[in-house]
């Protein structure tokens, strides 16, 4: 097996910082053009409270990198100057490694290679992403709502943050968990059962992936809680 490892990295801007953070939105992926290892790369804003909303917000975003190892994923969390850019203009940021146990479909025709076995204990995170098409735009956003506070009341949920490439097209959630059997148990259950499966049947997506991961030192803040 490799050793691809992703980082993610949300950032809530300071007020005095969101044009800086908006021009992150514009410029996309072109500052980490030459970043060794650096297989994939999305640049994604978020909602207005951080999660799945109609209305955008101005100043929660997310950065997701994929990386050929381990070594070239923390030296890029622990020495980039892109990501001291983060940090130096937000009022709350967070980061974690991830390795993949699960994975199935794709990102942009991208795949995730698993490079882990299932954990027996212990927290696990989830990325869940989707190009909706555009005639079902509408029903897909009716449901979000209710699977949205589903999932922040969620018994074992330890972070929810809802991602997005494109306002109402391509939407990403990423969640960490207490583990595996507490994602289960919510996705098995209640307004998120419901949304998926009227999703699948009613084929709303154009692409989709759900991966799950081994989290690796999440650090930071997001949303008022300390992690780390």
């Amino acid at each position: 097996m490799t050793q691809q490892t992703a980082v993610l990295s949300l950032v809530n801007y300071q007020k005095s910082s969101l044009p800086w953070g908006i021009m992150r939105l514009v410029i996309g992926k072109y500052p980490l053009r030459n970043i060794p290892g650096l297989q994939f790369v999305k640049v994604l804003g978020s909602g207005k409270h951080g999660g799945f909303d109609l209305k955008p917000s101005f100043s929660k975003q997310g950065l997701f990198c994929i990386f050929d190892t381990f070594e070239q994923a923390q030296h890029f969390l622990e020495n980039s100057s892109i990501l001291k850019d983060y940090q130096n203009h937000s009022s709350e940021y967070f980061s974690v490694m991830l390795q993949a146990y699960s994975s199935k479909g794709s990102w942009s025709k991208n795949t995730i290679e698993v490079t882990k076995e299932a954990p027996l204990s212990g927290p696990i995170a989830g990325i869940t992403r989707a190009s909706i098409k555009f005639s079902k735009a509408a029903s897909f956003w009716s449901k979000a709502p209710p699977a949205q506070a589903s999932l922040e009341q969620a018994p074992g949920c330890l972070l929810a943050a809802g991602l997005g490439e494109a306002p109402y097209l391509r939407q990403a959630t990423f969640t960490m968990w207490e583990s595996a059997n507490a994602m289960d148990q919510y996705a098995r259950s209640g307004a998120h059962l419901e949304a998926i499966q009227t999703a699948y049947q009613g084929q709303f997506f154009s692409e989709s992936m759900f991966t799950r991961f081994i989290p690796i030192n999440p650090h930071g803040v997001w949303r008022g809680k300390t992690y780390g």
